[in-house]
């Protein structure tokens, strides 16, 4: 029976990782086994969990790409009885799919939280692919910094190109459509 993919997206600030930590815990509840991943590259929250800003934590291995993941999945569960989290799914980009098909292909509930717009406001592989994969997605918005309006984007407040750049409220922003300064 094919597994399951929920989607959970936004800016910074909106609630992403605290919807994964409590939707993990849910199937926890249930009786499923809850695990969770993070890429290695994001430092913020320490080497092996996921923290919210209010302060919550989940454990979470990191991963350093997403072509370990199969292989980082506990042995002896069967996949319908896996949870599997991956939070700030953005820094994997586009080889994240093939993993996640795999998952859903065997039966897995898998829960990929990140942000689906880059800093200039265009598609974060490997969103654009994974929304049109997904069961189902929960888009959550923030409070602009600016107007307190609804926020849907992520100003990075310094100028770079690249494409990912690790970074928290000292390094951007949410902003609402008609805040945000692309670029």
């Amino acid at each position: 029976m094919p597994g399951r993919l929920e989607i959970i997206c936004g800016p910074m600030f909106a609630g992403k990782s605290t919807e994964l930590i409590r939707r993990l815990r849910e199937g926890q509840n249930a009786g499923m086994t809850a695990v969770a991943f993070k890429p290695t590259s994001d430092t913020r929250s320490g080497e092996s969990s996921i923290r919210t800003h209010p302060g919550d934590v989940l454990d979470a291995e990191p991963l350093p790409d997403s072509s370990g993941l199969l292989a980082a999945l506990p042995t002896g569960v069967a996949p319908d009885q896996l949870v599997i989290g991956l939070d700030e799914a953005h820094f994997f980009g586009s080889p994240l799919i093939a993993p996640v098909r795999t998952l859903i292909a065997r039966g897995a509930r898998l829960i990929v939280a990140g942000v689906e717009r880059d800093h200039r406001g265009l598609p974060f592989e490997p969103f654009p692919t994974l929304l049109c994969e997904a069961d189902e997605v929960t888009k959550l918005t923030s409070i602009c910094a600016v107007c307190g309006g609804a926020a849907i984007h992520s100003q990075r407040m310094f100028t770079s190109d690249a494409p990912i750049v690790v970074g928290g409220a000292e390094s951007y922003q949410a902003r609402c459509r008609a805040c945000f300064q692309p670029g």
